[in-house]
């Protein structure tokens, strides 16, 4: 059962708008429209800037927009990351049971739905105030910056009903995966097939910088190009880490499983090597975006002090950091940045994977993925392993091989993905490539699901349909 506390901080969701859920199953193309509009409104959204925000150089968090899927100084500046975060805090607060929520009840579910949209207007607001506040738009007056507030306030509002929509069956899958693909994807096409010069004389975009290279017979000139632009190297960084991930992604161990009462029921439950899947990444690049935000609000208001010192400045010009903390959070983007300063790429990479596995390993433990719970969960739902004494035990026992391994290379191989790509300046960086890999595959699965269940009625309830 609930307790009180969050009980009453879900009760503030029933004065919110909510999405209700489709009374019949909708039918696949209708879903389909859904997504599609979905989308489309994000991407409008993307491109509105907000109203009283004059146009600023650099973007201090332009590292940390493809997870949230933000954009700076539009209605999307917030992205997804209220959402993200209250999810979080939420998930992490129950798995250690701080709040006692059993998520096989409905009632404790709905409960935790409803408090996790009210904390996230919640943060929503937070977080608005504290970039106006922060300094992140300069200084603007007072009358500007509540209007600032209340465009940034509507947004993360629209967005939380978007993500309600999809999630409740009338779209597929959920409008966090949608909002990170689409803009990694929106950023993947634009760094290929941008059609504005650049400052090397070819397009902007790689594909069509290629195409001039060739006709102009100096194509060694858009291998690696000066100033960040878009390059070959990045272009075919990109398809290898895409290759790289995907055979990743392919890699388990099949644990055989059998039924403990129907004998003739096999199966395997399978240990993936990504376990946790990118979560280590996301909250590693949440942790660095929460540094970096307290160095900008640090640098506005209080300049001279100790601790703006150690957490380092950012160039107002160009937005990015150029020394302390921050400087090593921060990834060299290009080939010739790696070999200009090799000890701020080895330092980066340390401290990326070394926090992705912190959180690897904590996530297990918080969100019941660790050995001793799913020994526990099969247990409970009558399963076994054929040869072994059905107890929690012996399955732990055989479990405790695997998980903690592949908990640990798991977070290693994300954060070193993550950082090597950034090294190449991978086109949709190499965060955006991990997380969108995975949404692909998670999509791919959920299409397969959705025709079967078109062309077979009959199997929903098997595959647990609605």
């Amino acid at each position: 059962m609930a307790g009180k506390g969050i009980e009453a901080f879900a009760s503030l969701a029933r004065g919110i708008p909510e999405v209700k859920k489709p009374v019949k199953r909708v039918p696949f193309t209708e879903k389909i429209f859904w997504t599609a509009i979905v989308v489309s409104i994000y991407l409008v959204m993307a491109e509105i800037p907000l109203y009283g925000v004059p146009s600023l150089p650099g973007d201090p968090f332009g590292m940390m927009r493809v997870i949230f899927a933000s954009r700076r100084g539009t209605l999307m500046e917030l992205g997804i990351g209220p959402i993200v975060t209250a999810g979080l805090v939420l998930q992490l607060l129950v798995g250690s049971k701080i709040i006692q929520l059993d998520m096989s009840k409905p009632r404790d579910r709905a409960v935790f739905t409803a408090a996790n949209k009210v904390f996230a207007i919640i943060m929503t607001g937070f977080e608005a105030s504290v970039f106006i506040l922060g300094g992140m738009y300069g200084t603007l007056e007072t009358t500007i910056a509540i209007l600032v507030f209340l465009q940034l306030l509507a947004a993360g509002i629209v967005v939380i009903l978007l993500d309600e929509l999809v999630q409740k069956g009338w779209g597929l899958g959920s409008g966090i995966s949608l909002f990170i693909a689409a803009g990694v994807a929106q950023r993947i096409y634009w760094d290929c097939f941008a059609p504005i010069p650049a400052q090397d004389g070819y397009f902007v975009g790689a594909i069509l910088a290629l195409a001039q290279s060739i006709f102009a017979g100096d194509v060694g000139s858009i291998l690696v190009r000066p100033m960040r632009l878009p390059d070959m190297t990045g272009f075919i960084s990109m398809i290898i880490i895409f290759i790289v991930i995907i055979y990743l992604e392919g890699l388990r161990v099949n644990i055989p499983i059998s039924h403990a009462r129907f004998r003739g029921f096999r199966g395997s439950y399978p240990v993936k090597f990504f376990y946790v899947s990118n979560i280590p990444v996301i909250l590693a690049s949440a942790l660095f975006a929460d540094v970096y935000l307290m160095s900008h609000i640090l640098n506005s208001r209080f300049p001279d002090s100790f601790l703006t010192q150690i957490l380092g400045s950012v160039n107002p010009e160009t937005g990015r950091p150029i020394g302390g903390l921050i400087y090593f959070l921060t990834p060299p983007r290009s080939i010739s940045a790696l070999i200009a300063d090799p000890l701020r790429a080895v330092v980066y990479t340390l401290l990326l994977i070394g926090v992705c596995v912190a959180f690897s390993i904590t996530w297990v433990e918080v969100a019941g993925l660790s050995s001793k719970d799913v020994a526990k969960q099969l247990i409970d739902s009558g399963m076994q392993i054929p040869g072994f004494r059905r107890s929690e035990r012996p399955i732990k026992e055989i479990l405790d091989r695997y998980i903690p391994v592949v908990t640990v290379l798991g977070g290693i191989a994300v954060g070193l993905i993550a950082a090597v790509a950034d090294f190449f300046n991978t086109f949709g960086s190499g965060i955006g490539i991990l997380l969108t890999t995975g949404i692909m595959w998670q999509y791919y699965q959920i299409l397969m699901r959705e025709r079967i269940e078109e062309m077979y009625p009959g199997l929903s309830r098997l595959i647990g349909g609605e």
